[in-house]
């Protein structure tokens, strides 16, 4: 026999599995999509729960962003370049639903060797053996030479390769950012953190040239972020370090200059969820108001699945948070 009683479960108080509310009901489930399904049938095909309530929530806003002219301003880290997945933020760009691109500088370089070469991204385990990493002469040359053709123009760096880029009518412009920002106006800055870009290891890098024309897109960003509040959008799709540090400054000035910023949304895309992006871009700038979104998977995975469900939902003018 046991040496402690055991208790009597025969004295429990017993309740009716309909008389208390639960998480998970089978309203919320998946569903079988069919054989002619658009992107809002998928969207709408998903469990309404966590992450996939939030992913369809996150297109809504962006909807509704759009639909109010409010802003939508995209913080891409380069390797979303590098995944292949610059000819659907393109589309989002010519359907008027990016109000403004910032990148970091290697987020030019990338969009520049595709643009003119087809090609990007070295091995940089194996050229760094031999202190070759970094030292494409073409590269370097197209971007550092910006700082002598135009001296005496008060223009931001995002502004100026644009337009070079734009003016040298590169063989695969069709593929370019900075390219398809330009001919819809839509304004691209560049944040440079100098001595983390290759061009910066050349003999024609001109350190004051970039830090001054990156600073002057620090300002332009500040401007673009004036009407964000009660319905603007930001999305920092894979920048862990530079861009949120930045978006937050700017937004801090934003702020002190124009009066309370609030009500917006906020998403993080990110293979790997990362504290800056979490605090900076997410958590923060939201407290006072407004709604923060994370997701973790690949890009070349979800920002196909994020475009796809915004231009499926302004196409089919529906909202892909509409159950079937």
């Amino acid at each position: 026999m046991s040496p402690r009683p055991p208790a009597d479960l025969s004295k429990v108080k017993r309740l009716s599995i309909k008389s208390r509310p639960r998480k998970v009901k089978l309203s919320d489930f998946a569903k079988p999509l069919g054989k002619k399904a658009s992107s809002a049938d998928f969207l709408r095909s998903l469990p309404d729960s966590l992450k996939a309530a939030d992913f369809r929530r996150l297109i809504d806003l962006i909807i509704e962003a759009k639909g109010k002219n409010k802003p939508v301003i995209l913080l891409m880290g380069a390797h979303v370049i590098k995944v292949g997945v610059s000819p659907l933020i393109i589309e989002l760009v010519k359907e008027g639903v990016i109000t403004h691109l910032a990148l970091n500088g290697a987020g030019i370089i990338h969009d520049v060797e595709l643009a003119f070469w087809g090609i990007t991204s070295e091995e940089v385990a194996e050229n760094i053996a031999d202190g070759s990493f970094g030292m494409t002469r073409e590269t370097a040359d197209f971007l550092n030479q910006l700082a002598q053709e135009s001296a005496g123009e008060e223009l931001g760096l995002g502004e100026l390769v644009c337009r070079k880029l734009t003016n040298a009518s590169p063989t695969n412009k069709s593929f370019s950012l900075l390219y398809g920002c330009h001919q819809k106006a839509v304004p691209v800055t560049v944040h440079v953190a100098i001595g983390t870009d290759t061009i910066c290891q050349h003999p024609n890098f001109d350190g004051a040239f970039w830090g001054e024309r990156s600073y002057l897109d620090f300002r332009i960003l500040i401007e673009s972020l004036k009407d964000l509040g009660n319905g603007g959008v930001v999305l920092n799709l894979g920048s862990a370090v530079v861009l949120p540090e930045v978006f937050l400054k700017a937004l801090t000035v934003a702020r002190n200059l124009y009066g309370n910023i609030t009500g917006f949304a906020a998403a993080n895309f990110d293979m790997i969820q990362h504290y800056r992006p979490n605090e900076n871009v997410v958590r923060r700038p939201t407290m006072t108001g407004g709604e923060g979104f994370s997701f973790t998977g690949h890009h070349e995975i979800m920002i196909p699945l994020l475009a796809w469900g915004i231009l499926g939902g302004l196409r089919e003018h529906t909202s892909p948070s509409e159950k079937v």
